[in-house]
């Protein structure tokens, strides 16, 4: 399996015509790859253990991404938003649960699969949505997570009671984003009367005053943030939100309400743990550009489903070996493109030492040789 997904790496795009160049195996036994089972998310958990340090700060992640496809036959084929295009077009849909290290800021791809069309969502059930595809494929992976994972970061959409209730259910937290305009109210701590109802709210949350709210100073040049914990209307429930302002530009300011179901959660690392959310983004670009993630033309549910999780693992083992080979006294930084110059070069002085039979020993010690490697590497 590493060599398969080394081969995906290599090549760029996943075309059969270019995979036979870089191995001695034949077209055929690439196509007999896409049809057999494999244990991609065991694979993957494993890995993850292997570089993640258990101490670091680790959350889990949740989105999806628009594949363009077509074809009548192609399983999945319906109409998704494209955020590339902020608007709803044909193709697929990916739903993607990632691991991400907030201390080192890098993450890995733990599960991923195809997001069911709507009519095959009609027959599950009449009430049966997108957010009960995302749910199902949390509660198949749940159990694959770290066990220091204890939070699930989702963006905007997921700010959604059903979502909320779910993730709940199997013991994560909720880390997310609100609408600018939500409906939140304080919470009442005062005294109560002797008869009647007991009074649970104190007013409706005002962003305009900030007097109630804890302030935390600032976390980046003109970024501030403050925290209160409050009663959601829309998720039903006691949240901790942070408010985070940016003063850059006082005649416009700009703001932003994160949240967590886990009211002791401290605030910064509720603020750190967002923020390290965009990892998921920069997996699904990766994955796009270099892995060949859109390039698969199979058709079939296993073929395509064998194919989306094949380019996303290669990535895993190019992030995971560079991790391992990096200077532990200096920040880890990923390129995946520097990633693939690196391994294209030192094919190619593979291909010039056994086609033209050269030393191979005279010629992986001279001096030049890793810089020969490193040849047109952005980030060493």
């Amino acid at each position: 399996m590493t060599l398969f997904a080394t081969i995906y790496v290599v090549c760029g795009k996943v075309n059969f015509t270019n995979l036979s160049r870089y191995s001695d195996l034949s077209d055929r036994t690439y196509r007999r790859h896409f049809e057999r089972p494999y244990e991609f998310i065991g694979f993957n958990r494993c890995l993850i253990e292997e570089v993640i340090v258990p101490t670091h700060f680790q959350v889990g992640v949740v989105d999806a991404s628009f594949v363009p496809k077509s074809g009548k036959a192609t399983y999945g084929i319906d109409r998704f938003y494209n955020g590339k295009a902020s608007r709803p077009e044909r193709g697929l849909e990916l739903s993607m649960i990632a691991v991400v290290d907030v201390d080192q800021a890098i993450g890995y791809t733990l599960s991923v699969q195809q997001t069911p069309p709507i009519e095959a969502e009609a027959e599950v059930s009449p009430n049966w949505t997108r957010v009960d595809d995302y749910l199902e494929h949390l509660r198949t992976t749940r159990s694959d997570l770290p066990g220091t994972v204890r939070y699930l970061v989702g963006d905007g959409f997921y700010s959604k009671l059903k979502w909320v209730n779910g993730v709940v259910e199997l013991e994560l937290e909720v880390i997310g984003k609100l609408r600018c305009d939500a409906n939140l109210k304080y919470l009442y701590d005062g005294p109560q009367k002797s008869r009647g109802a007991r009074r649970k709210y104190d007013g409706k949350v005002d962003l305009s005053d900030l007097r109630r709210w804890e302030a935390l100073g600032e976390v980046e040049d003109d970024t501030e943030l403050y925290t209160a914990i409050v009663w959601s209307v829309s998720l039903k429930r006691k949240i901790r939100v942070v408010y985070l302002l940016n003063r850059k530009h006082p005649e416009q300011l700009c703001y932003a309400l994160l949240f967590s179901t886990d009211l002791d959660l401290d605030p910064i690392q509720l603020y750190e743990a967002y923020r390290a959310r965009f990892q998921i983004e920069f997996i699904f670009r990766d994955a796009k550009q270099f892995t060949g993630l859109t390039d698969c033309q199979a058709r079939d549910e296993q073929k395509l489903d064998f194919h989306f999780n094949a380019a996303l693992t290669a990535l895993n083992i190019a992030k995971a070996e560079q991790y391992l080979q990096r200077n532990p006294w200096e920040p880890f930084v990923f390129s995946m493109a520097s990633y693939k110059r690196r391994k294209l070069n030192q094919h190619l002085l593979e291909a010039f030492i056994h086609n033209l039979d050269l030393d191979e020993t005279l010629i992986k010690s001279h001096p030049n040789y890793s810089s020969l490697c490193e040849y047109g590497v952005l980030v060493s």
